[in-house]
């Protein structure tokens, strides 16, 4: 019997008579409870599903490589035939290759301090530099907990709410214990290594990107090269925040979702 991934779909609490499907994905090392302050918000509109992604939270990791179509797989195996998708950091690469590859199943995107490719180059150069990842990786070989707790601090890093952030994290990450060192590896590589340019101007459905004002690790200059990439997309700069504005400022993020919402006439 083939390994699928933690779900649970949560009722709509909302007085909605036909709610939508959402999806809701997170990033890497984490899992599915980083929604938790924006998750009442939400079922107020939508069916939430949450997703465990393989290898970490409480998902088991299936046998194969450990790519991104990889993710993406699994993920559709579990996920409504339906949905609007919303994804973190990771998750965000996630849900923009879904788009890309399946538009019957994402009938709309929100990304959250995401971007199509994680490191800067001569072409793309508001992104992180290489030799930081590559740093990270080669400390996950020896310390893959404290490198884990290292590159949480980094999301948090320029955010007017710093020290509850990294507290939230902390408190969050081993809840349902350690995530998978194969988890942890295969992720980072994904990071490192993915290039979704040229997957952005295919996907045709209402998008959102969200970008947090003093992101270290997706750069808030990105907004501007993701406008010219899909130039059909909507983006939202959070301010104060850095790379995890549903938490630093759940009432921001949600007021830049509601308006997206309206907008499109997704709820």
């Amino acid at each position: 019997m083939a390994l699928t991934l933690y779900h649970d779909r949560y009722r709509c609490t909302g007085n909605v008579e036909h709610p939508p499907e959402l999806v809701v994905l997170h990033g890497w090392g984490m899992h599915s409870l980083v929604w938790d302050d924006v998750m009442p918000v939400l079922l107020e509109r939508f069916q939430v599903t949450v997703i465990d992604l393989p290898g970490l939270g409480r998902s088991p990791i299936p046998g194969g490589e450990y790519t991104l179509d990889y993710l993406v797989d699994h993920v559709l195996a579990v996920a409504p035939p339906q949905a609007l998708w919303m994804g973190w950091s990771l998750g965000g690469m996630v849900a923009m290759r879904a788009a890309a590859r399946f538009p019957q199943r994402v009938l709309a995107l929100i990304t959250v301090a995401s971007t199509p490719k994680f490191i800067a180059d001569e072409h793309w150069p508001v992104a992180m530099k290489a030799e930081v990842l590559d740093a990270f990786f080669t400390l996950l070989q020896e310390d893959a907990e404290g490198t884990l707790i290292r590159f949480l601090s980094l999301q948090c890093k320029g955010s007017d709410t710093i020290k509850r952030d990294i507290r939230a994290l902390k408190d969050l990450v081993y809840f349902h214990g350690i995530p998978s060192r194969n988890a942890l590896v295969g992720g980072l590589r994904i990071l490192q290594q993915v290039d979704l340019r040229d997957d952005l101007p295919s996907i045709q459905c209402p998008t959102l990107h969200v970008f947090g004002e003093r992101d270290h690790l997706v750069p808030v200059g990105v907004s501007e090269a993701v406008a010219r990439l899909q130039p059909q997309a909507q983006t939202a700069i959070i301010k104060g925040v850095a790379h995890i504005p549903f938490l630093s400022a759940p009432d921001l993020f949600m007021a830049a979702c509601h308006d997206f919402f309206q907008e499109r006439g997704l709820t």
